[in-house]
């Protein structure tokens, strides 16, 4: 630790210096400004559906039928979950596995093709995941158990979509593990392997549990490529063949010709989308703070 006497005087800054710091500050105002305002905004148009529909009959509605009168939200709430769970459930292996090899046993002249390759998956406009899985992987899976696009499509898609998001920020955290640490171990005679799991894993959990929750963040908010191979049907699955409409996929469906409480509705919707996030966000933080302290 510096001694007092080492330590930067920012007090002395420089008239630039002060100028840069202003304009920092006025960045991130403006970006914590737009994001309150989208979530102002998105709570201000719920409020007829919330208080002409009522809060209840999202969640009481025998279905959804909006221009019936019906707004049972929950069919689509699973959906989500259910595809973000099964997407997660096959990204997090992979992801992990994938950040483990290349920071540990890929061959050197491997390492830097195999992370491009990565970066390339993540860089996929997610219409183009979706068209490869509505003509191929919908009818795959189709040939097996009809009708094709289901949840586990979903599942398989959003998988790959996020795992490359799992696997850089795994990489990520991964190679920031101070060398100390891996040369102590080497001293202390430990293999590769116990190297991996007994101490550059610890001690890069907290980043790889942010790039885990960053994936799952993608993964609620996808809303193209499960448009295109989840089936839209409003229905709870009662198994993985089953077709899905997710709440992003609903509020892309529907907003075109949505008036009135319908269109309240979907932005209903998007405030349920919202909370997810936020819940994300919440989670994401206590951990990390565990983490810090552990």
């Amino acid at each position: 630790m510096p001694s007092p006497g080492l330590e930067p005087d920012f007090r002395s800054s420089t008239r630039g210096d002060r100028v840069f710091a202003g304009a920092l500050m006025s960045c991130a105002i403006v970006a914590a400004a737009v994001v309150l305002f989208i979530i102002v905004f998105v709570f201000w148009e719920s409020i007829p559906a919330l208080v002409d529909v009522g809060a209840h009959r999202f969640v009481s509605d025998p279905s959804w039928h909006p221009t019936e009168g019906r707004y049972n939200l929950l069919p689509m709430v699973a959906g989500t979950l259910l595809v973000t769970v099964g997407a997660i459930a096959l990204a997090i292996p992979l992801g992990l596995t994938s950040a483990f090899f290349c920071h540990q046993y890929a061959p050197r002249a491997l390492v830097s093709p195999y992370r491009r390759l990565i970066q390339l998956l993540a860089g996929i406009p997610s219409v183009v995941y979706g068209f490869w899985g509505l003509v191929v992987l919908v009818p795959i899976i189709g040939s097996w158990q009809p009708p094709g696009a289901s949840l586990l499509a979903g599942a398989l898609i959003l998988s790959v979509m996020i795992l490359p998001t799992v696997a850089l920020t795994a990489e990520i955290a991964l190679a920031a593990v101070p060398t100390e640490l891996v040369r102590g171990a080497a001293a202390l005679g430990l293999g590769r392997r116990a190297t991996l799991f007994g101490v550059v894993l610890p001690a890069a959990r907290g980043g790889i549990l942010s790039g885990v929750f960053l994936a799952v963040a993608r993964a609620v908010g996808e809303t193209m490529a499960v448009l295109m191979v989840c089936g839209n049907v409003v229905e709870v699955p009662d198994s993985v063949f089953d077709p899905v409409r997710t709440l992003t996929a609903n509020i892309a469906l529907e907003m075109a010709y949505a008036m009135g409480d319908h269109r309240a509705a979907l932005f209903v919707t998007g405030l349920v989308l919202s909370l997810f996030i936020v819940v994300l966000v919440l989670v994401n933080a206590r951990l990390t703070r565990e983490t810090a302290h552990a």
